[in-house]
């Protein structure tokens, strides 16, 4: 038998269908699993010096604190990259990206406060829903320099009046919770005469579905048949309450003006018109909600209001939503 035959019969008898090493034909080769090493959770650290990520959110007129919060919980906002899960997390907008479904919120350019008073249109709404299609007043601001403000507290669509837009989370806060007693004054208009008894109910705060309203002051200032025309002034705003108050004692409101904010006035600012709140304006509405006398209110027995004596430029409101935030 030839060498090479010999060889081939030995492998034949000698080997149960594996290769000189052992292998199966057709099997797969060994091979050692490598350790998996998965990748650490990111976690955001807090800031101890920094912002609540809620009141930033507000601040910047993306929500109120507690949509904020409910914006959070559902994973919406992300920070540096992370999705936040801490509620009382900290910030610094400066150093830090905050991003909403994505898309960045950027740090203002500049620390500078900004303040306008709009006498708001009917048909106006006050929110910073950007998929709104209904005009909003953040829109009638045509200030280029703006940036992203929000209205200090609300007045429903078919109401009209004064309203505050600001970037000012802290002062907005002072001039719109009840706490601090700044009040606002309406014009009132109601379809039909009121009698005194119920006027006198108004006053001392009626029930509404979420408990008894505050006490109001209410004047009388015209009333017939068809008619009443009164003013009423509020600590508090709660959501068209002056429309459910007047309702719950039998009448209805057919028209509904704000005519003060504290110490500010719609007199020489038409409806559909804005312009800028001066510095003691916004000193004068600060002193109010510390319980202190305004600097420009009186201060002895006939003496004059005092005034700053530059001319206010009042601008019309704009209708075009280019440029908006």
């Amino acid at each position: 038998m030839s060498y090479a035959r010999k060889k081939k019969a030995t492998v034949r008898r000698g080997s149960s269908g594996g290769d000189a090493k052992g292998r199966k034909p057709g099997g797969r080769k060994k091979t050692t699993k490598k350790k998996v090493t998965r990748k650490a959770r990111r976690t955001i650290e807090s800031r101890p010096d920094g912002v609540r990520l809620n009141k930033y959110l507000a601040d910047q007129g993306v929500a109120s604190r507690r949509a904020a919060d409910t914006m959070i919980e559902e994973g919406h906002v992300t920070v540096d990259g992370v999705t936040v899960e801490e509620l009382g997390l900290r910030v610094d907008p400066q150093d830090q990206v905050i991003e909403i479904d994505g898309e960045p919120l950027a740090p203002s350019k500049s620390d500078r406060k900004r303040y306008y008073l709009l006498n708001k249109p009917a048909g106006v709404v006050c929110t910073n829903e950007r998929r709104e299609t209904r005009p909003r007043a953040i829109d009638l601001i045509t200030d280029r320099a703006k940036g992203r403000i929000y209205t200090v507290g609300r007045l429903d669509e078919e109401s009209k009046g004064l309203l505050i837009l600001t970037n000012d989370g802290d002062f907005a806060n002072r001039v719109m919770h009840p706490r601090f007693g700044v009040t606002k004054t309406y014009a009132v208009k109601l379809r039909g005469r009121i009698s005194d008894e119920d006027v006198q109910r108004v006053r001392e705060g009626v029930f509404l579905a979420e408990g008894r309203a505050a006490q109001s002051r209410v004047l009388i200032k015209k009333r017939s048949r068809e008619y009443s025309h009164l003013e009423v002034t509020l600590h508090e705003g709660k959501n068209r309450e002056i429309r459910r108050i007047f309702l719950s004692v039998g009448f209805k409101v057919v028209e509904l003006r704000r005519s003060h904010i504290g110490t500010l006035s719609d007199r020489k600012l038409k409806i559909g018109y804005w312009r800028y709140l001066e510095l003691d304006e916004v000193q004068d509405l600060l002193a109010l909600s510390a319980g202190e006398e305004p600097e420009s209110a009186p201060k002895g027995r006939g003496r004059k209001k005092t005034q700053r004596r530059t001319k206010r430029t009042v601008r019309k409101a704009g209708s075009n939503r280019r440029g908006s935030q």
